[in-house]
């Protein structure tokens, strides 16, 4: 599986999507980020572990919690896999426009 096609995959989950948009605004711990959530906290974690595993994000220790935050390198793998259908759509948009009128 790519890059990409893991990523992608890993976002298919609603709950996963929820975490991961939870990271949008910066490191968050394990039990921040399950705050109001409707699953455990190590329901969480699995999720988490999902995301990692996928390239979406990274973790580190802070004592003794988990902390997790956004990969950038995650994210340019899915802009990556997006952008040749944005270049392809941009160079059949080109060509439209260079036509000779009819």
């Amino acid at each position: 599986m790519t890059n990409a096609s893991a990523a992608l995959a890993a976002l298919a989950d609603p709950t996963r999507r929820e975490v991961f948009e939870r990271l949008r605004n910066g490191p968050r711990a394990v039990g921040e980020l399950a705050q109001g959530l409707p699953v455990s906290r190590p329901a969480v974690s699995q999720h988490l572990a999902v995301l990692k595993s996928a390239g979406l994000v990274v973790d580190h220790a802070e004592g003794t919690r988990r902390v997790y935050q956004i990969d950038p390198q995650g994210l340019g793998a899915i802009r990556a896999w997006l952008d040749q259908f944005w270049d392809t759509a941009l160079a059949a948009f080109a060509a439209e426009v260079e036509k000779p009128d009819a």
